[in-house]
């Protein structure tokens, strides 16, 4: 079902910066009123008020429910809640071994313990209005295995996996789930990292696929949208044939590249 942007109050969280901050602006400049979230308090509010047109910045831990509510509630006195943009997300590389299960434990209660508070939170509202769309953004790392990101690759799994088994639920309704499933993006989180010969995209043009789904409301749109065969390669192919070509193209190595832009992301997100 369509969701009309203008006037209509839209939440994104990890709103501060890369697509989260892309996708708020393209809501703003749809009319909507945009409720940006994220745990950087100073920069979430700077992001505000760049895009301008009343837009609000909201301190958000989406992995704490009680932050998450606070969060929705502030945009629930603007009105009902149409659109929640579930984009929060860190991604730790290197060895699985290598990291402390602290850390990991914290990247699984943010990138997929965040949706679900999201999703659990504003559902009850939009089924009983029989109204509403949910965005969860995930990764192409939610179709393809990735070494060196292996709790990353798990809870991107985890996301696409929860958005299909609860749209089967409210199949009946006039509620909508999007999956969008980037590949590389060109942000912070890939600062650093060899992506070479990987279709990367930019922060606008994953925003504009968020958009576009208010409009069309399809299940999964994977960016740049000819990648979506790519996905389905390593569900045919044999294991031991899927690590061979990961191996000739370097992909044990590449997600562990160090470089002074890949540290001082991990150092940032090692403090969320």
């Amino acid at each position: 079902m369509a969701i009309k942007l203008d006037g209509a109050v839209v939440c994104v969280t990890g709103a501060a910066r890369g697509i989260g901050k892309a996708t708020a602006s393209a809501l703003a400049k749809r009319g909507a009123r945009v409720v940006l979230g994220d745990i950087d308090e100073v920069e979430v509010k700077k992001a505000a008020k760049a895009i301008g047109g009343g837009a609000l910045g909201v301190k958000l831990d989406v992995a704490d429910p009680a932050s998450f509510s606070t969060f929705l509630a502030a945009a629930k006195d603007l009105g009902p809640i149409a659109l929640l943009v579930n984009n929060a997300g860190i991604q730790r590389t290197g060895r699985f071994i290598d990291q402390t299960l602290e850390s990991q434990h914290r990247e699984i209660a943010i990138n997929l313990g965040g949706v679900i508070n999201g999703m659990r939170l504003v559902l009850p509202d939009m089924l009983a209005s029989d109204y509403g769309h949910i965005v969860n953004v995930a990764s192409m790392s939610a179709k393809m295995t990735l070494p060196g990101v292996a709790v990353y690759t798990a809870s991107k799994f985890g996301v696409a996996s929860l958005s299909r088994s609860v749209r089967t639920e409210i199949a009946d309704s006039h509620v909508s789930i999007t999956t969008v499933m980037p590949s590389a993006v060109q942000t912070e989180l890939t600062a650093g990292l060899n992506i070479r010969g990987v279709p990367a995209a930019k922060p606008e043009a994953v925003a504009e696929e968020i958009v576009a789904s208010c409009a069309h409301g399809k299940s999964e749109i994977t960016v740049p949208r000819w990648l979506s065969p790519v996905s389905a390669i390593e569900e045919v192919l044999p294991e031991s044939v899927g690590r061979f070509f990961k191996k000739l193209a370097g992909a044990q190595n590449r997600l562990l590249h160090d470089s002074a832009a890949s540290r001082a992301y991990q150092d940032r997100v090692s403090k969320n």
